[in-house]
């Protein structure tokens, strides 16, 4: 086994990961980072099915620090966020141990550092000072307990793990799920399979996604001139904080309820389909989804919509909780949705007095900053508690995370630990679920993968903007962690 020492652990390689290897290493830190597959990339390399796509502008959708002026159109699609990833990564000559998943963290309490244990096919044991925790929250496929599901016997599998060895064209697609994935995707399947069947268990909220492909003429004014690219992000950055109001509640809301239903009137004809098609919950209350190619599929004639999720499978019928069964059908597409609330790596991350993450979690996620969490001295998570955005790029809260980990590293001296104050943990819970009270996330009647079912608590969005967020983290200024002998005065977070 290997054995290695190292200041900053980072754990995963997607967007979190690289936001935190860059910004710690320009602050002067020695970082190790370790990504338990081949490639960086995260849920972009993860999610390769037809018609996956940002729903976030690419201009947005990408680091500060690495403007990309060749994006193809305003959504890009996966396969060009993936490339995205990998050429940040080399441009930036950042080191990635592949191959290596977390198997185990533990504080050592005498060492004050992190012993932390790689499986793969090189197991590594290694010392860190610090530990930052970037695994992403959409990386565990939730598979739904169906009954009979182990018997089909056509190809079955998830939307995040696509079996592109697995004929579909001219077959007859059983899609399970209408979330993101879903309304990507069915408008690609139904272009080469016979038929397809979609399961849904709740109608989502969709409004336009408009868009276009940049042409040649733009991209090379782009790369040519980057205060233009730098003025589109600005606008961009400025219209995606000008929808938390849309998402949150009020009368911007209800104009954005009223946009979407007159998106669903002007693609569906058919009176009893659109009734099916639309949702019973309030606007926000879900995660609002952009689309203009889901409805016009039904009207292909080759879509089949059952409103009710999929309860089981008898020999070769489908039978939804309706009672309604479909036979004929050749494979299953599951879309639905991944772990979020109860992270999986919580169970392998033990802090002091032998508790694991998930125990301190058991009720739901909580933290302080969206970041770092009481009883687990030194230990960061990016892509954690309330660190999603439902209106604009989560790359502007991961970007911001980053630069508060090297903040707070730069309050040790002489390899001080950091220890959270459980009462600020405490208050900045007390203040997340204060400001979500009132919101749709908790008062619009849907089950979302933004609440945690024990607690009923939200747990996975910031309840604000990203302006909002950087204030926070300014007026922070270490009050956060305890004081020790070895805190300096560094200047705060600026709230940019």
């Amino acid at each position: 086994m290997i054995r290695l020492a190292v200041e900053v652990a980072v754990v995963g390689a997607g967007f979190a990961g690289l936001a935190a290897a860059m910004e710690l290493r320009d602050a002067g830190h020695e970082v190790a980072l370790f990504e338990r597959s081949d490639r960086v990339g995260g849920t972009w390399r993860d999610n390769t099915y037809p018609g996956v796509a940002c729903d976030v502008p690419s201009h947005l959708y990408g680091f500060a620090r690495h403007p990309e002026p060749g994006w193809s159109a305003t959504f890009a699609p996966g396969a060009e966020i993936q490339a995205y990833l990998e050429r940040v990564a080399a441009r930036e000559g950042l080191s990635v141990t592949f191959d290596a998943p977390l198997q185990g963290a533990d504080w050592d309490s005498h060492s004050a550092s992190w012993r932390l244990n790689f499986g793969g096919t090189a197991p590594a044991q290694v010392d860190a000072d610090v530990l930052v925790l970037a695994c992403g929250r959409l990386t565990e496929p939730r598979i739904p307990a169906i009954e009979g599901l182990e018997a089909f016997r056509g190809p079955i599998f998830h939307s995040a793990r696509w079996n592109h060895d697995a004929d579909l064209e001219d077959r007859h697609v059983a899609v399970v799920g209408s979330g993101a994935s879903a309304v990507q995707l069915v408008p690609s399947l139904v272009r080469t399979a016979s038929h397809l069947t979609l399961f849904q268990r709740s109608a989502p909220w969709i409004v336009p996604r408009g868009g276009r492909a940049y042409l040649e003429a733009e991209k090379a004014r782009f790369a040519e001139y980057p205060e233009v690219l730098a003025v589109l992000r600005a606008q961009l950055h400025a219209e995606g904080e000008a929808r938390f109001a849309a998402r949150s509640g009020g009368p911007a809301t209800a104009d954005a309820a009223q946009q979407a239903r007159a998106h669903l009137e002007a693609q569906v004809a058919d009176l009893r389909l659109r009734e099916l098609l639309t949702p019973d919950y309030a606007f926000g209350c879900k995660r609002v989804l952009l689309s203009d190619e889901f409805y016009p599929a039904f009207a292909s004639g080759r879509v089949t919509l059952e409103p009710s999720a999929l309860a089981a499978i008898d020999g070769d019928d489908l039978v939804a909780a309706s009672g309604t069964r479909f036979s004929a059908i050749d494979a299953i597409v599951l879309a639905t949705g991944f772990q979020t609330t109860r992270q999986p790596y919580a169970r392998l991350v033990r802090g002091e007095d032998g508790v694991t993450l998930e125990e301190h979690w058991a009720k739901g996620m909580t933290s302080f900053a969206s970041t770092v969490i009481a009883g687990f001295p030194n230990l960061f998570v990016l892509n954690g508690p309330n660190a999603s955005l439902g209106h604009t790029s989560s790359v502007l809260i991961l970007e911001a995370q980053a630069e508060y980990v090297a903040d707070a590293l730069g309050r040790r001296s002489n390899g001080g630990v950091l220890r959270v104050r459980p009462e600020a943990e405490r208050e900045y819970t007390a203040m997340v679920d204060g400001r979500a009270a009132d919101t749709p996330w908790l008062t619009g009647g849907c089950r979302s993968w933004y609440i945690d079912e024990r607690s009923r608590r939200l747990t996975l969005v910031w309840p604000g903007t990203v302006a909002d967020f950087r204030a926070m983290l300014s007026s922070a200024r270490g009050t956060e962690f305890e004081p020790t002998a070895s805190m300096t005065d560094v200047p705060a977070l600026p709230a940019r």
